[in-house]
This record gives structure tokens, sequence and C-alpha cells, in this order.
């Protein structure tokens, strides 16, 4: 049972992104509904469950955590959870626990991730404007998650902002998002809006901005050389010689990235998406209480890999969205 997790297409799957759970104190427009239903508690995997459940895939060959949601920062006694994956960081079997945040607890929390060998965190960040940014996330306030961020970067965690790139939204803040970020020591990525789930009135063509076009109107003010630069996801790079800093792209639509797709992703519920734009699931939870034997566990992983499809369908090149799930963003981890 050693043998690392090959999927179907040859592709090593060593990096697993958790969410924690579903619920957020944000209600971004591209992510959920307004008045979003949450899982019942019971549904939930427990943390202890959640630790189990991780650390049967370190020992399958993970090498990277990522802890998503929902906010994962506002699930009850979270830092247990975090606590306890640190073991794997001090054996080695694991290279880096990362946890992507809208920002919103970090000033309770940064020094506690740090201790708990934190090293990363992404925080999704898509307007400077105080009204636009309650717009786009309807709950959320501005101050709040730039209090964050100075605790974050206080706590010695290195930020990376993640921004969503929204047509007529955040356009003419292209260069003011860069500037802020290069003052800070921080680096940014922006990521085209996926059509994920049945959001009522949002336009998801209309909302989406091509990577190419954005990075063909950085490239009116600033020098960009491509990096070699990974960290282990489906970003890549570009250096801006003026600033210094690393700009990240996330293209599952200019062009996608599934060729070199390293990741599955689990819920909070103990589903596993082999694919973030395919339906297929795996049901992780039944064999993980059916029995105390990580084997059987084990088992079920192997059998979801080895469902692994190549890739997703979205596509937007029809004026349509193409490859719509059904299911948000939010339930499969952000």
């Amino acid at each position: 049972m050693n043998a690392p997790l090959i999927d179907p297409f040859q592709r090593a799957i060593s990096y697993l992104r958790v969410s924690v759970t579903d619920r957020c104190d944000f209600r971004c427009v591209y992510c959920m509904a307004e008045n979003m239903q949450f899982l019942p508690k019971k549904e939930l995997l427990t943390l202890e469950e959640l630790d189990r459940m991780c650390s049967t895939f370190v020992g399958l060959g993970v090498r990277k955590l990522r802890i998503t949601g929902g906010e994962p920062l506002v699930r009850r006694d979270i830092m247990t959870f975090f606590r306890s994956m640190g073991r794997h960081l001090e054996s080695g079997d694991l290279d880096e626990v990362t946890l992507t945040t809208n920002g919103s607890q970090l000033h309770r929390f940064a020094d506690d991730l740090y201790a708990a060998g934190v090293r990363r965190v992404n925080i999704s960040l898509d307007t400077l404007d105080e009204e636009k940014f309650a717009r786009v996330t309807r709950w959320g306030r501005l101050p709040q998650v730039i209090k964050g961020i100075d605790a974050a970067q206080r706590a010695g965690l290195r930020v990376k902002i993640n921004t969503v790139a929204l047509k007529g939204f955040n356009e003419d803040e292209l260069f003011e998002l860069v500037e802020w970020c290069a003052a800070r020591d921080m680096d940014l990525t922006f990521i085209e809006v996926m059509p994920m789930g049945d959001l009522g009135n949002e336009d998801r063509v209309g909302q989406y901005w091509s990577l190419k076009d954005l990075r063909a109107q950085l490239a009116t003010r600033y020098t960009l050389t491509d990096s070699a630069k990974r960290t282990g996801g489906p970003a890549r790079y570009a250096k801006v010689v003026e600033t210094g800093q690393d700009i990240g792209f996330i293209t599952p639509l200019t062009h996608n990235f599934c060729e070199s797709c390293n990741r599955v992703r689990l819920t909070c519920t103990g589903e596993l998406y082999m694919c973030l734009g395919q339906e297929d699931m795996a049901d992780l939870r039944a064999p993980l209480r059916a029995s105390a034997d990580d084997r059987v566990l084990e088992e079920a992983i192997r059998a979801a890999i080895s469902l692994k499809p190549k890739g997703h369908d979205f596509d937007y090149s029809r004026q349509e969205a193409g490859g719509q799930m059904t299911r948000h963003m939010s339930h499969t981890g952000g």
C-alpha cells in the first residue's frame, strides 16, 4: 500500500485541498448565494476524522495540504486541527500546510497558525475600494481584512493575494492592486472566474475577464518575464521587472492546466472530487466510518484516484457558461 497515488493519465497526486467547513462570514457573488443553506453540522467530518483522513493521504504520498472552506477560520477549534497536522511537517512526511482565507479572522489566528507550522497564506481580495468590497462580498468589510493582512505579516506568514478578475468590476484597479501588493512585499495571483454554482442573476460570461487580456494590459506599463517559479498549484508566474514581485495567472478558461494536475479536493463531508470542473466524486466518509482499519480507507482513496478524469470542460467561447457546475465553489473548497 506504499505505492504513490497515480491517476489514469500518469499524474502523481501530491496535493490535497481540504475544505474544513462550507460556512463563511462573507457571501462573495462568484462563490455562493446570498441566502445559503449550509450543511447540518452532523454531516461534517469531525476534526478527528479530518485528521485521520488527511494523515491517510499523507501516508499515500501527498506532500502538500491546503486548508480551505468556506472560510476555514470560522470553524470552531480549527487550530486543534492545524496543530495536529504539524506533526507531519515535523516528521518530514509533509512539505507544507497552507491556508486559503478571506482574511476576516486572521487578526485572531495569525500567531497560532505560524506556531502550528503554517508559513504561507493566500488571502482572497478582489478590490481595494471599500464600497466595492462590501458589494462583491455582500457581508465583508475591507478594514477587517487589512487588519488580518497586517497581523499575518507581523506573525511572519508569507502573504499572497488572490484576485478574481471580474470584467467591469476591478479592471480599473489592475495597476493599483499590483503596486499595493508590491509596496507590501506580497505576491499577487489573478484567477479567471469559473462557472461554479447556480447563482441566480450572476452572469458568468459577462463577468469573465480573460487573463490573456489582463496580462496584455499589464504589459503596457510593466516588463513581464516568464518565471519558472511553482508553488505546487495551477498558477503560472511572471516576474514584474519594475517591482520585483511575482504575479501568478490561474487560467482554467484561457489555457487550462489539466495536463499537469496533481490535485484532488476533499469536502468537509468527506466527498473527494478528483476534478474541480466535473461532478464525479467518491464518498470517503463511509469507508472512514465503516472501519478503524486505515486499509479500507486507503483502498477507497486508490479507487477514487483511478477515476480521475483528464480535465474539466469549462468554456465561455460560445458566449455561454459551458461546463457549468451545479455545486457552489464553497462546497468543493475555494
